[in-house]
């Protein structure tokens, strides 16, 4: 019996599931198999290998359609005789037409034709699918909190001190905002593939066909066949650096939601935050009054394994010796881990943000326990009104010492200031000393 090395096909299998057709091995002959197929049709399409009756090609079609257990043993039953498992799978397309096409299957590719073109297919299906999940659970539910909370004061920890307020809808707005820029990035991306031979020269194609326009040929398969974008100017390697910028966009997006989850964890420990109970689960083995933040722990654990992976990919990915290695080929085989762990860090991400539960009470008596953030306030309308040592006076005042709010309205009071600013300052307190807080999130996320 085989035995899972990996807990996405283990333990977390079930949870990242939308990914096993896409980057197992199954998925990726899955994709050869469809490029082998659309180029031989292409070619016949293009008076180049033999006319295909429709019945033909739709039967083709199907197989890449329906692509099932069936064919992916084929391919590997043969893989095991040839040791090549690209050669298995022109193969498999052999099987399926006649002998007549036989020639015409692989024309002119080298391994890297079907190869990069099938990567580039499974990237944009993986890249789309989690990027769907991402949007609908964590930044459609963080756009939410932004608006649902951009009222709630609360005080804010600069180097882990007590500092100027701000609400939590504004603080969940930064982090959406954030994401939101990488996301739009991320859509931008092209995934990029090229057909055009052993070194991207097309040097047998012009030697079998030196009257057919090859560039254009490669253009119009990659672009309008596969829908993909393609890549002029290659050696025998599509360049891999689209997928490093994809990889990169996935590791800023998991290093934004570790600096989310770490935050949130903090405001739990806090108790800034509850956490909805939920039936028989269980949050210490020993403690049984615990609620712990697992969810964020776990999401940060594997943003982290995601991240990591991405960011070896994307250094390493780029770089081939002379027109080419395979060292590429190894790493490509590895895109599941990036997206498998990203995806499973999203759904214990928008599992943990679906219990919060804010404690407005334990905000409101956090800020009324740190009265000397308003010195900031103090020593700034000071300023305005002429005082060049408005920092000094107020540093002698407060630095090092618990205030309390009486002692500051008194030094209020004795102020050489305006009488509508000392009266501003009379009715400032620590949970409205916000800003605009409110109005960012109005204005760039409501």
């Amino acid at each position: 019996m085989n035995y899972p090395l990996s807990p996405l096909d283990g333990r977390y299998a079930a949870k990242v599931s939308e990914l096993g057709t896409i980057f197992s091995e199954f998925g990726l002959m899955k994709y050869r198999t469809r490029v082998e197929i659309e180029w031989l049709i292409f070619l016949s399409e293009n008076g180049i290998a033999p006319v295909m009756d429709e019945g033909l090609k739709i039967g083709l079609q199907t197989v890449m359609e329906e692509f099932s257990e069936e064919e992916f043993q084929k391919i590997k039953d043969t893989e095991a005789v040839t040791n090549h498992d690209v050669k298995a799978v022109e193969y498999l397309v052999r099987a399926l037409v006649p002998e007549k096409f036989w020639p015409w299957i692989h024309f002119a590719c080298t391994s890297e034709d079907i190869n990069n073109t099938s990567y580039g297919l499974m990237i944009r299906d993986g890249v789309s699918t989690v990027m769907s999940i991402f949007e609908s659970s964590i930044l459609d539910d963080l756009r939410e909190k932004s608006v649902d909370w951009k009222s709630i004061p609360m005080l804010c920890r600069t180097h882990g001190q007590n500092a100027t307020p701000s609400t939590m809808g504004k603080e969940m707005a930064v982090f959406y905002h954030r994401l939101n820029s990488v996301a739009e990035a991320m859509h931008s991306v092209s995934f990029l593939a090229k057909i055009n031979g052993a070194t991207g020269n097309y040097a047998a194609h012009v030697v079998a066909f030196p009257e057919l326009d090859w560039i254009e040929l490669s253009r119009e398969f990659i672009e309008d066949r596969l829908a993909l974008t393609w890549n002029p100017l290659t050696t025998q390697i599509e360049s891999h650096d689209a997928q490093a910028a994809i990889l990169n966009n996935l590791s800023q997006l998991s290093s934004i939601m570790i600096d989310l989850c770490r935050d949130i964890w903090g405001y739990v420990s806090l108790g800034y935050f509850g956490q909805k109970m939920i039936a028989g689960e269980v949050g210490s083995s020993t403690m049984p009054h615990k609620v712990n933040p697992i969810d964020f722990e776990n999401a940060e654990g594997n943003l982290k394994l995601a991240r990591g992976v991405a960011r070896t990919l994307a250094d390493e990915l780029p770089i081939s010796r002379w027109q080419r290695d395979l060292t590429d080929s190894t790493l490509q085989r590895n895109f599941g881990l990036v997206f498998g762990h990203f995806l499973l860090a999203l759904r214990s991400l928008s599992k943990g943000l679906g219990k919060l539960e804010i404690k407005e009470e334990v905000l409101f008596a956090d800020l009324r326990k740190a009265p000397e953030i308003l010195t900031e306030a103090v020593q700034t309308v000071l300023r305005k009104n002429g005082h060049h040592d408005a920092y000094e006076q107020l540093k002698d005042f407060s630095r090092g010492r618990a205030l309390t709010f009486d002692e500051i309205q008194e030094f209020i009071k004795e102020l050489d200031i305006d009488d509508e600013d000392k009266k501003r300052l009379q009715n400032l307190k620590t949970e409205n000393y916000t800003g605009l807080s409110e109005k960012l999130v109005e204005d760039f996320i409501a």
